[in-house]
């Protein structure tokens, strides 16, 4: 049966309908690999930057396999406001039952696949370094049909429904009496910058009539609510509960009974310091995502989390206090942050890291220290440490004294962040020579004045798509060497408010497409502005 969608939009009561035009049926389906068949063209059009008329687009539409339409469907229900990072999309289809597992491979990794499908046929498009994704205009009015509110009415009757409120303040519940409301999207008036009449946050009765949907599989709440009542235990058939930018300062101990739940999403949770213990009782649970930005507060989880034997993501946790240790049990794990990392539990925590054959991302960040009369963060031991084999995204948040020379070794290598490590040498001298890294940003990295060639050598960085470069210190990038980075499209200049020269030789990158810089020196201001009347580059300022 089709799924439906209703929104409440902002100072109305009503629910603005909406079918999923394609969608057939619910349940999930093992892809093929041979679907793209008959309909690549759409991605060679996108990619020349010509429109695929609203015709090309329908057919291709029509001739998805239903594993597909669904998954399309559903993206454009997620992303038909703002684009939508690729692993909450992953880990929505998995929830929503949209993928089954397929022997051999994860389900993470077959959701992974049908995201890259979707990608490669241009029914999906990447955005912000590919770090998100959205559906393009054309394929977002096939996705999704408009509906009478009378006739949507008599289709709901037992149908599921996916509710998304975006809150206009009043604290006001939606009547959604009589409808199967399968998957419901919060987000509040002040995630949204709307003010007028706001109370400030969701308040505990509005909290109440939300956990009294009994038969929600995906809850995502975006903002703050004064608290999550003890009533969201009740929510048995819950596999994905979202509570980023909640500002909650503790969680129900109810959450244990929540036996089906995949994804807990905690991130941006401000004044949340711990877990409740009954989170160990959830042996389900997949992804456990918790503070994510740099100096935010790490959580603290209780003793046994490493018996969540199915844990493929696991971040902002702290690593002291004998958690480092168990780790070393999840050896599953596929995606791992860990904060304050400091010399009381490096060693245990490299150890355990080490054994984790399967990690494909790591965040690391450093504890706070005293550092050359500053505040500052530095990292212990990494000389000891050896990143995973099959590694593809690393942050490193800290101070280094040298660029670790394992680097060189990170052949898997495709996202790389260097943040606040305060490097006295040049550490391209290093990456330039990593054959897959396609994303990198050096955030206060590095501390030199000027840069020359020697900050990319001819055909270094070959596969590099993305530069983003932060740095108080830097005033001037004299040239760029030919024939160096051959395949960059994106450069962004970030917080660099003393650069005053754009390098020579900038001009003759032929891939490079965007320019992007923030807090501009005035002098540079009005070189950018001569540059920009070529026509070749698109700067944003």
């Amino acid at each position: 049966m089709p799924y439906f969608n209703c929104t409440q939009e902002i100072g109305k009561l009503d629910l603005v309908p909406e079918e999923f035009h394609g969608s057939k049926s619910q349940a999930g389906v093992v892809p093929s690999t041979s679907t793209a068949v008959g309909i690549s063209s759409s991605r060679v059009a996108d990619n020349t930057g010509e429109s695929s008329s609203s015709e090309t687009c329908k057919s291709n539409y029509e001739k998805l396999p239903d594993y597909l339409k669904s998954c399309l469907d559903y993206s454009s229900f997620v992303t038909k406001r703002h684009p939508v990072e690729i692993g909450k999309l992953v880990r929505l289809l998995l929830a929503e039952g949209l993928i089954q597992d397929k022997p051999g491979d994860s389900m993470e990794d077959v959701a992974a696949n049908v995201v890259k499908e979707l990608i490669d046929l241009g029914m999906l498009q990447e955005v912000h370094d590919g770090t998100e994704v959205k559906v393009p205009a054309s394929y977002l009015q096939l996705s999704i049909l408009k509906l009478e509110k009378q006739y949507f009415v008599s289709k709901t009757a037992n149908s599921p429904v996916r509710l998304e409120i975006r809150d206009d303040g009043r604290d006001i519940f939606p009547n959604v009496e009589g409808r199967l409301v399968r998957s419901l999207f919060i987000i509040t008036a002040e995630r949204r910058h709307y003010s007028i009449g706001s109370t400030g946050c969701l308040s505990r009765a509005y909290m109440r009539n939300v956990c009294g949907m009994r038969f929600l599989l995906v809850l995502d709440l975006d903002g703050k609510i004064a608290y999550l009542p003890d009533e969201v235990g009740d929510l048995i058939h819950l596999s994905y509960l979202g509570l980023a930018n909640s500002d909650l300062d503790e969680l129900p101990r109810t959450l244990g009974n929540l036996q089906k739940l995949q994804t807990l999403d905690i991130r941006m949770c401000g004044k949340l310091s711990k877990l409740p213990i009954e989170v160990l009782h959830i042996q389900q649970l997949r992804h456990l995502l918790m503070s994510k930005s740099f100096d935010d507060c790490e959580i603290r989880v209780p003793e046994g989390i490493g018996k969540l034997v199915n844990l493929h993501t696991l971040s902002g946790i702290y690593g002291g206090d004998g958690i480092a240790r168990e780790l070393s049990a999840l050896t599953q794990i596929k995606d791992l942050g860990v904060k304050r990392v400091s010399a009381d539990h490096a060693s245990e925590l490299f150890a355990a890291i080490k054994k984790m054959e399967s990690l494909a991302s790591l965040s690391l960040e450093a504890e706070r220290c005293f550092f050359e009369e500053t505040n500052f963060t530095l990292f212990p031991e990494l000389d000891a440490f050896s990143p995973p084999p099959l590694l593809q995204e690393f942050y490193l948040h800290g101070g280094l004294i040298e660029i670790p020379m394992w680097l060189a070794s990170m052949e898997n290598l495709t996202r790389l962040t260097l943040s606040f490590s305060y490097l006295s040498e040049n550490p391209t001298s290093v990456l330039q020579l990593l054959p897959k890294l396609k994303h990198l940003s050096l955030w206060e990295a590095y501390r030199a004045k000027l840069i020359g060639k020697e900050f990319c050598n001819a055909g270094g960085f070959p596969a590099l798509e993305t530069l983003t470069i932060a740095s108080e210190f830097l005033v001037e990038w004299t040239e760029i060497a030919t024939g160096a980075f051959p395949s960059l499209r994106s450069l962004s200049f970030s917080c660099c408010s003393s650069l005053i020269f754009l390098p020579e030789g900038l001009q003759n990158i032929s891939t490079l497409q965007e320019l992007h810089l923030g807090s501009l020196h005035p002098d540079l201001a009005r070189r950018l502005e001569v540059l920009s009347e070529t026509g070749r580059l698109r700067a944003f300022i």
